[in-house]
């Protein structure tokens, strides 16, 4: 008789059908994956076969499952199912020393669901796990482009009025109809231009412009009109020339989408207050109070939904269909009238999901290869389904590096758990294709965090260019910008000639671009993660790269030394080597 202490822990397995534990890859090319407790089983099989299968009993086929990533509580087995069904079921076989179990339809038991009617056997294939069928429109996945791309990301205000220079100086620019638009450090569109040999130079491959539409505060997330180009910085040739010099390098460009709130002086807003119940706009807007009055000061909270109690930010009824149509029209222009690569989506789970279903239907109509990255700081699963973006914000990349990185104690193997746990968050494509991002416009700079600690910051930009994802840094942390506060963090672009990590940031984006592609692998080096080491390495078919960091720099690891300990072992030739750190090719 098995002791107790030989069962297997059913508690903790688990398999989500339709989700990141079973995903396409391609028509003939199915990802299957199941959880369990870390080191209970000693093997895990995977039988799957077609499930309109003509013959009875069904004719299944066995695959081994292997460990493709553990953290601190389990281990994760996936199995690739190559084959030409397009529909198929499947169940697992678990195996914990002599003790072994099915696992299908969400329960255990030692006898598959076939049984006898009348003398005839009959199988009970529709018992099994399904994968219904493969459909080629509903394979998860990000424009290839967008998942070898290296992002700069502008907060235009803050960057460039001429070539390697920032004015600083305030600004306020009247429309026609007397509404005043302002600017806090004269940053514009032209000067984006003018150094864009500076950006392409380090190896960036696209930019992400913070809010460029006319709006009334210099942040522009009070967005008047949707389809200018707000005067502070620059006009709409401006911009156009913009874009077509991008392309005319190689690069690409994606702009902020701001549709979840809009200015008090946009105009249906402006309709509704002069209007009242008349106006044929409010159903635009949420929680109306007739006679709709604008806060006359900051700290009176508005009689109507704003974002975040913004007054001046009226938050927009995106569920409303005439506001669906409106904005996936605005979505359609800019990526058919002047050719942009895309959109990042402001507060977009604040959002209806259908506008987000009609905006990305518009948006890929014109341009399939457009990319939608959604403002999401969670888990975004239910929002990268194929419905709604290809991508999100990953906030939560930055967390695991500013726990890891700007602790006194650095756990190094409590951060490679929590990346394990990011990689299986998504489906593969999809994990490939987020936004990994260190600082935005909405967060303290990493720097900072790191008491200007450039050592760690190094270690944290070599963990955002060469772990999984879409690397994006934001403007002037090559520079060495600091700040905690928003305005510190939102502070003027540094062009005057000083040191600065510009060298360092095109070393390792020309590492990720000699050494990453969309098939590179990744894997934790277990062996040498601990305390404040943390090593992992990136391989494909042709190439393999190495990185360890050692964020616990008063201490010495055997095996990471200074770098010799590895070479002599045949870990191959140091590329990049620095206090803290080892980047080498491997043969």
């Amino acid at each position: 008789m098995i002791g107790t202490e030989e069962k297997i822990d059913r508690g903790a397995v688990l398999h989500i059908p339709l989700s990141q534990y079973a995903f396409a890859e391609s028509e003939c090319s199915l990802i299957i994956r199941i959880r369990a407790k870390k080191k209970d089983l000693s093997k895990c099989l995977l039988y799957y076969a077609d499930r309109v299968c003509r013959k009875t009993p069904i004719e299944f086929q066995e695959i081994p499952m292997q460990v493709c990533a553990e953290d601190e509580y389990f281990e994760y087995f996936e199995a690739k199912v190559e084959s030409s069904y397009s529909r198929i079921c499947y169940y697992f076989k678990l195996v914990k020393g002599q003790e072994w179990i099915y696992y299908y339809a969400d329960r255990f038991t030692q006898s598959l669901p076939d049984f006898y009617v009348d003398g005839k056997l009959v199988d009970g294939r529709s018992e099994y796990y399904q994968y219904p069928f493969i459909l080629r429109e509903e394979i998860p996945d990000v424009p290839n482009w967008f998942k070898t791309a290296v992002v700069y990301n502008i907060f235009p205000d803050s960057f460039a009025s001429e070539k390697r220079f920032l004015c600083k100086e305030k600004k306020i620019q009247y429309l026609e109809d007397g509404r005043a638009c302002r600017g806090r450090l004269g940053g514009t569109i032209k000067g984006i231009t003018e150094n864009l040999d500076y950006i392409q130079k380090m190896g960036f491959t696209c930019i992400y412009l913070n809010p460029i539409f006319v709006g009334g505060e210099y942040h522009k997330y009070d967005v008047m009109d949707y389809y200018h180009i707000d005067p502070c910085m620059g006009t709409e040739e401006e911009f156009r020339e913009l874009v077509e010099e991008l392309h005319r390098r190689g690069m690409k460009i994606v702009i902020d989408g701001v549709f979840n709130h809009c200015s008090w002086n946009f105009f249906a807003f402006e309709d509704v207050i002069a209007k009242g119940k008349e106006s044929r706009y409010c159903k635009w807007f949420y929680n109306l109070e007739f006679p709709v009055r604008k806060p006359e000061t900051p700290d009176t909270i508005p009689e109507y939904t704003c974002f975040a109690y913004e007054r001046k930010m009226p938050k927009l009824n995106t569920g409303e269909q005439t506001v669906q149509m409106y904005f996936a029209d605005v979505g359609v222009y800019w990526i058919k009238e002047y050719h942009v690569d895309g959109w990042r989506l402001d507060v977009a789970n604040e959002v209806d999901r259908n506008f987000w279903r009609q905006f990305r239907s518009a948006v890929k109509k014109e341009n399939p290869e457009a990319v939608l990255i959604g403002e999401v700081w969670e888990n975004a699963e239910t929002w990268l389904r194929g419905d709604a973006f290809d991508s999100v914000m990953n906030y939560d990349f930055r967390r695991i590096c500013r726990e890891y990185l700007t602790s006194d104690a650095p756990d190094a193997m409590a951060a490679a758990y929590q990346f394990e746990q990011l990689r299986l968050r998504y489906p593969t494509n999809i994990v490939n294709g987020q936004l990994n991002l260190l600082d935005s416009h909405d967060v303290p700079r990493f720097l900072s965090l790191c008491r200007g600690d450039t050592d760690r910051w190094k270690q944290a930009c070599i963990l955002l260019m060469l772990m999984p994802g879409v690397p994006s840094l934001f403007y002037g942390d090559e520079q060495g910008l600091m700040g905690a506060t928003e305005s510190e963090y939102r502070q003027a672009m540094i062009w005057e000639e000083k040191e600065n990590f510009c060298e360092f940031i095109e070393k390792l984006i020309r590492l990720r671009k000699d050494y990453i592609d969309i098939s590179t692998d990744y894997r934790p080096l277990w062996h040498m993660i601990g305390d404040g080491a943390f090593a992992f390495c990136r391989k494909n078919k042709e190439k393999e790269i190495m990185v360890i960091i050692n964020a616990g720099l008063d201490k010495e690891i055997p095996e990471f030394g200074n770098g010799k300990v590895l070479m002599e072992k045949g870990y191959g030739q140091g590329v990049l080597k620095e206090n803290g750190y080892l980047i080498c090719r491997t043969q």
